[in-house]
């Protein structure tokens, strides 16, 4: 199976999830959502910029970032399971306040400004789903920073390890760290911790 097959048969699954949609609609969609594969590295969206293209993770992981004071500040990985990657400066138009970094290969659904608009016209079953996507990653967003807001240190981790067991073992701890609002060296405390409970 070549790339283009492979990225079909993730995206007929993705859609399969949808019931509303038949197998005839999902063949139709799965030959007009665009899929692109960029490799490890692949900086997706620049700081500054006004982005022209929305992703969706099908597969991979994309870690938000932010650079304050010189150190980078993570702000949000985006997995399979927490697929929609902030669209706010795609659809108000506004420079983007962080980057967007591929922490592994990936395969995402691309979303731009000129093919959209024809796509919701043509079937608007994808306008449902669309909405669908965004409205459920927004619910875990709110909850995870009500979550965030309200615990210490410890019980961030806890709930990091409790709700995105497949980031702790994608990337490395300092992301980790960032993204939990503490060094590096008091996730290492806090882990320590866990292990020996008793010293």
């Amino acid at each position: 199976m070549n790339k283009d097959q492979l990225a079909k048969e993730h995206l007929k699954q993705f859609l399969s999830g949808f019931p509303n949609l038949d197998n005839s609609m999902i063949s139709q969609l799965a030959e007009i959502i665009q899929v692109i594969a960029p490799t490890k590295g692949t900086i997706l969206m620049q700081e500054g910029t006004v982005p022209d293209a929305c992703y969706f993770v099908l597969k991979g992981l994309v870690r938000q970032y932010q650079i304050i004071d010189g150190t980078e500040r993570t702000t949000e990985f985006y997995t399979e399971s927490h697929g929609t990657v902030s669209s706010m400066h795609y659809t108000e138009r506004t420079p983007s306040s962080f980057y967007l970094e591929c922490m592994e290969d990936c395969l995402l659904i691309i979303g731009d400004r000129e093919t959209d608009p024809v796509h919701f016209e043509k079937f608007p079953a994808l306008v449902e789903i669309t909405k669908q996507m965004l409205e459920n990653d927004l619910n875990k967003i709110k909850e995870n920073y009500s979550q965030f807001i309200l615990s210490s240190p410890l019980e961030r981790y806890e709930h990091f390890l409790k709700t995105r067991p497949d980031v702790h073992i994608r990337v490395p701890l300092h992301q980790i760290a960032s993204y939990l609002g503490m060094t590096p060296e008091s996730l290492s405390r806090i882990r320590k911790r866990r292990v020996s409970p008793g010293k």
